[in-house]
């Protein structure tokens, strides 16, 4: 089964990384398509722990080639220094090929970002202010720096020259910034290409050659289907596609080569920045799932905000992807809770919806409708078989796959490398 996408199935940081270091070492290929370093993955190796933001957490297995496709946009600097931070620490990056197609994060999309977001006042989104959006506006809009221009400098420098002369005005006359020169940014840029020349090549004929040869290539989604520009809780979104068909578009790949999809849902819900989040909790069990599940995001440090499961959002990220399998993550962060309650459905208005209201103002509105199921007391991070799982927590398990569309086929127990069950293989 040679292509495989995994994506988030809530607001992100359901513990990707984790699962896809679980499948590292089946594969021959890991792909990051979407995003850029507005999202991370810490993934537990032994006693090391590893916080990744733009690279594809496969790149700490040994034999995986780690791939940034073309739907990525790349901030050059942060990359050169998770490169450095892990080669310190022994860890392998000579295999890491990026697409020329990526799109390229400057100074002055950072800049932007910030001071765009600054004012918008009571409105802002909720971003990262690492330029990730700017950066996406000027793709759409042609305006876009490409990782292969930077390796002709007459382009390179016309690209800029044509950027600014739009930017500038904006910062000055309108945020009251100074103009960032052309020099400046066409120099820092150059300054990159010696070093990033042996990694930029057409990953969309690698990985199509990878899966005419038979190797299996995993497609790693940043953020979540709920962040997703198109399916999301939008305008409370990124500015990509974090759902599978953001797989084919974002790396050059067919959808008729993608085999599996696997979406990882954690135990309870997560969400960071704005925007609405019906099972939000704002008493004590909403800081015990902080507090226990160790809730703060891997790239900015900010609180997640916390919730009770929401079952209407899986099944909605099972239609939306084409989910095959689920994979169940913080099922231990539970522990100790005598009654745990879970989302079957919206109440609207007084009105009961059973699915994710496709109106913006009635999912701002939705008040979940609960289940309540027991709890368990017994530590399970020892767990790796179902049945050595509390019967509650088994229950608690079979419950939420009965209603969230697609079956589970591993439940995370603990935030170690070998802390899972496996109740299906993820690959064949």
């Amino acid at each position: 089964m040679p292509a495989v996408v995994l994506i988030g199935a809530q607001w992100g940081d359901e513990g990707k990384g984790k699962a896809t270091d679980l499948l590292a070492s089946r594969l021959d290929y890991v792909v990051k398509f979407n995003g850029g370093n507005n999202a991370g993955h810490t993934v537990v190796v032994g006693d090391e722990k590893y916080a990744l933001h733009l690279l594809p957490s496969g790149i700490l297995t040994p034999g995986v080639t780690p791939v940034i496709s073309n739907g990525v946009v790349v901030d050059i600097e942060v990359l050169f220094e998770e490169i450095e931070g892990l080669e310190t620490r022994g860890v392998d990056t000579s295999k890491l090929r990026i697409s020329a197609n990526a799109h390229v994060i400057t100074q002055y999309h950072r800049t932007l970002d910030k001071v765009t977001e600054r004012f918008l006042g009571k409105r802002q989104i909720g971003t990262t202010g690492r330029g990730i959006g700017p950066t996406y506006a000027d793709k759409i809009n042609r305006v876009g720096i490409r990782m292969q221009d930077l390796f002709d400098e007459n382009i390179l420098r016309q690209k800029v020259e044509g950027a600014l002369d739009q930017k500038n005005h904006l910062l000055v006359k309108v945020y009251n910034r100074r103009a960032i020169g052309v020099d400046e940014v066409v120099d820092e840029l150059l300054g990159y290409t010696e070093r990033l020349r042996p990694m930029v090549t057409d990953t969309s004929l690698l990985l199509h050659r990878a899966l005419e040869a038979g190797e299996t290539v995993l497609f790693e989604g940043g953020q979540a289907t709920m962040l997703d520009v198109d399916h999301g809780t939008y305008p409370f979104v990124t500015s990509s596609n974090a759902t599978s068909g953001g797989a084919v578009t974002g790396s050059g790949i067919a959808p008729n080569r993608i085999d599996r999809v696997i979406g990882i849902v954690k135990a309870y819900t997560t969400r960071v920045g704005s925007g609405p989040f019906p099972t939000e909790l704002f008493d004590e069990w909403g800081e015990f799932l902080a507090d226990k599940g160790h809730e703060f995001g891997t790239t900015t440090g900010r609180r997640r905000r916390t919730g009770w499961y929401d079952a209407p959002i899986a099944r909605y990220t099972a239609r939306i992807n084409g989910v095959t399998d689920f994979v169940l993550t913080k099922l231990d962060v539970l522990t100790g809770i005598d009654r745990i309650p879970v989302a079957v459905a919206y109440d609207v208005d007084g009105v009961i919806m059973e699915e994710v209201p496709v109106s913006q103002s009635d999912f701002h509105h939705a008040k979940p409708v609960y289940e309540e199921f027991p709890g368990w007391t017994e530590d399970i991070s020892g767990a790796r078989s179902f049945e050595d799982l509390p019967a509650n927590a088994q229950s608690y398990v079979r419950e939420l796959e009965a209603m969230s569309g697609a079956r589970f086929s591993a439940i995370g127990v603990g935030p170690g490398r070998d802390e899972i069950v496996q109740l299906h293989d993820l690959l064949d």
